[in-house]
């Protein structure tokens, strides 16, 4: 064992999932053995064991002071034998990893709130806690995952949708007080005398929007939009809300009336057992101008103009008859085009996403579903695993849906989109909107059949004419881009026997490949699992719907159902595809940007505004807002804003892209802290370590020293980049050195871009930083 070590530190590990649950009796043992063990050092035995922690044998392996290997991969996908790859549980429950996601959404959004609440008296640290507690426990290994019993996911969505709504009653009460000045001031007053508040505006949530419904939108005929803003950067978002109705208009806070779109909704859709909803259409409306780290609303109104206009509200049939002149609303079997000014994706006669035209550059893109037959086994021998929870194991090569799609079009001016059925359980809306420079993928699958007695594992999966030579990448916690290459590790020689379910990664914000001309890329909303199985290819799992157990500890099979049938999953894919060499900002810096707004875009907020003509609510309160004076450059992300202890909010700035990805973007970044936040009176700015739990200046790290080799490689990789020592000259870069100089040199450059005046509050970060500090705030009573 000692052979596998490069110290006379040796670490035991004691513990196993199931196991030592027995406490006592483990410890009496491990006494035992200690003191067995030991004793033999009479005898000349050199072994000493003792009780130890991570941090203590860390130091004594850095007080060995040698020299160490460096990893630069990663560990995925990890086998616990040559046919259990632990690839399922990429996608394993996609509803409660979009819920995850919505969760931390709004977390988000709650503690920005929460932060700047005019008033802070009552119960916000509580509401704000319960939230953050239900997303720290939807972290664990089996909770996000997907791989618990089926009582214990219902009871992580329950735990997750109550704290939702506790942390509802924070951001109802502060956006009240902002809306509305004399909100503040009773607030206060029935705060201190106990009496039950009376809001302005219900700042309600609709969290089945993902399958338009919404009792606000479809029952009110004049209603406010709200679209909180989360990000440190103005945007803007195009809205879609069911309604009843067949015409409404969109104003904004100055009396300009917005543009709408009304967009039929999927019959897909409309169709679902569980869906109880009069509204047939959505409004779609772009906001523009959206403040950063701030809200926007609108007015929105119903049209009824004519009896006439009110029977057609009525009868939903009518109403389709009545506005067909304005869509493509028949099944179509030739070739169709959508698209707008920067692209135009056309599908075949037989409905499939044939090509695409990107800034003049016409290319193949094909998109399509296939799902793979799950294996069955009794999981007694290697060769006889079952895919489950924890693990995918294809049972043989994709099977495809269709062979043909049936096809709806919609065309306005705002959206266009395709509405495709390719089975009776798989059917998709691509869309293309006014000045967007990406597709959106929003899916429908579910419920899975299973009457053949047979699991599946659904897939979509794009195809392209790169040649990317069985290289593509996955992303590392939304971070750093991994370089994954097809039936190959970067340490050890491989030998697949599942060549499909090991070369299955995780995926939690994106998936690329590129050849020398073009680049695909597809984000996701959630966690899954994906790949590239052929050159120019990727799929992503979104679904699955198993018969057996893995035995790997959940005990049963992952099926999942939701009102007596199997489960129905909707989810959306955004992908980014076209030439390298004609984009500016990059591609890579497109995707970083729109990934930071697809992880978290504007919260819609709504409330009744029947008692308030427009003239009154435009005139009584505030309908724009931002906590920001600027906002924050394109390329840094406000990671973090949430109040702290003693009246002080912690913040994390992240730069969002890598090294060499743009080369404007990519360069380090400086801004002022007072510029961006010159309404909250910071009165000090001390910086800490990236948890928020330790004063910078007191945190000591153990400085490790890597094999000759690898400091060679690194010196020359990160201080010169790509183009060698006379390009890093060429740029501001510094001469070669000996390696101990170039190492120290490196060292001290990444303790410059840390450094914060505590004059000018400047703060500088380089690419991939991330950076926390605790802003203290004047007091103010």
């Amino acid at each position: 064992m000692s052979t596998a070590y490069r110290t006379n530190n040796i670490l035991l590990t004691m513990g196993e999932d199931f196991h030592y649950q027995y406490a006592e009796m483990w410890f009496k043992n491990q006494d035992k053995l200690i003191k067995y063990t030991n004793a033999r050092q009479s005898n000349g035995s050199a072994v000493n064991v003792f009780y130890s922690t991570p941090s203590c044998y860390l130091k004594a392996l850095h007080d060995a002071d040698i020299t160490w290997p460096t990893k630069s991969d990663d560990f995925f996908p990890y086998a616990s034998d040559p046919h259990a790859f632990w690839t399922g549980y990429f996608t394993s429950r996609p509803t409660v990893k979009r819920f995850e996601r919505v969760g931390n959404h709004f977390l988000q959004v709650c503690k920005q709130l929460t932060a700047l609440a005019p008033s802070k008296k009552g119960h916000f640290g509580p509401h704000l806690n319960v939230l953050r507690e239900a997303m720290g426990v939807m972290q664990h290994h089996d909770a996000v995952t997907g791989t618990e019993k089926q009582h214990v996911a219902n009871d992580y969505s329950r735990m997750l949708h109550r704290a939702i709504e506790a942390c509802g009653a924070n951001t109802q009460i502060v956006l009240n007080q902002i809306v509305d000045p004399v909100q503040k001031k009773g607030y206060e007053k029935k705060q201190n005398h106990g009496v039950k508040r009376d809001f302005t505006f219900e700042f309600d949530t609709c969290h089945l929007l993902n399958i338009s419904k919404c009792e606000i939108t479809e029952s009110k005929d004049n209603f406010m939009v709200t679209l909180y803003n989360p990000l440190a950067h103005s945007g803007y978002q195009y809205v879609r809300l069911p309604v009843s109705g067949s015409k409404y208009v969109v104003k904004d806070y100055r009396g300009i009336e917005t543009p709408s779109q009304m967009v039929p909704i999927p019959d897909s859709v409309q169709n679902l057992n569980y869906r109880f909803s009069n509204a047939s259409y959505e409004v779609v409306f772009l906001a523009n101008e959206l403040p950063p780290l701030g809200f926007k609303s609108y007015y929105v109104s119903r049209i009824i103009e004519s009896v006439d206009d009110f029977s057609k509200d009525s009868n939903p049939s009518v109403r389709v008859q009545a506005d067909q002149p304005h869509f493509g609303s028949g099944w179509h079997s030739e070739e169709v085009t959508i698209g707008n000014k920067y692209l135009n994706i056309s599908f075949d006669s037989n409905g499939f996403l044939s090509s695409i035209v990107a800034n003049g550059i016409s290319s193949r893109l094909r998109q399509t579903f296939v799902y793979y037959e799950a294996a069955l086994g009794d999981n007694k021998e290697f060769s006889n695993r079952s895919s489950g929870a924890y693990i995918f194991r294809p049972n043989g090569t994709e099977k495809f849906v269709a062979e043909s799609v049936q096809l709806r079009v919609v065309k306005g001016n705002l959206v266009q989109e395709v509405h495709q059925v390719f089975n009776e359980w798989i059917s998709q809306v691509v869309r293309v909107y006014a000045d967007e420079n990406h597709v959106e993928f929003e899916w429908l699958v579910g419920d899975i059949p299973i009457e053949d007695g047979i699991g599946k594992e659904v897939v979509s999966r794009f195809y392209t004419a790169a040649q990317s030579n069985g290289v593509f990448y996955t992303d590392s916690n939304g971070r750093e881009m991994i370089k994954r290459t097809r039936n190959h590790r970067d340490t050890w020689d491989l030998h697949l026997e599942e060549p499909i379910a090991g070369n299955y990664y995780p995926v939690t914000a994106k998936i690329a490949l590129e050849d020398e001309n073009l680049r695909l890329a597809v984000l996701t909303d959630r966690a899954q699992g994906g790949s590239s199985l052929e050159d120019g290819a990727l799929e992503l799992m979104v679904h699955r719907r198993l018969l057996h157990d893995d035995a790997f500890g959940v005990e049963e099979a992952l099926d999942e159902r939701a009102f007596g049938r199997g489960l129905v999953a909707r989810g959306k894919h955004y992908v980014l595809f076209g030439s390298k060499k004609t984009s500016n900002p990059t591609l890579q810096a497109r995707e970083r940007f729109l990934q930071n707004q697809v992880l978290l875009p504007t919260w819609i907020f709504l409330s009744d505004t029947s008692k308030f003509k427009y003239e009154d609510w435009q005139k009584r309160f505030t309908n724009i807002y931002s906590a920001l004076s600027l906002s924050l450059p394109l390329n840094v992300n406000l990671m973090t804003f949430e109040p702290w202890k003693d009246n002080s909010i912690l913040v994390r700035f992240e730069h969002l892209l890598e090294k060499g990805e743009d080369q404007l973007y990519s360069k380090p970044v400086r801004f002022n802290l007072q510029d961006i936040f010159r309404s909250l009176a910071i009165e000090e700015v001390r910086e800490t370590t990236l948890a928020g739990n330790q004063w910078k200046e007191d945190n000591k790290r153990f400085k490790f020293k890597p094999d000759p080799a690898y400091l060679q490689h690194v010196t020359r990789a990160s201080l010169f980049g790509k183009g060698g020592p006379n390009a890093a000259a060429d740029n501001g870069g510094v001469p070669m050195q000996s390696n101990g100089d170039a190492q120290q040199q490196e060292e001290e450059a990444t303790e410059s871009l840390r450094n914060v005046s505590n004059e000018g509050y400047e703060i500088v970060l380089g690419p991939m930083q991330i950076r926390t500090f605790v802003l203290q705030l004047e007091f103010r009573p």
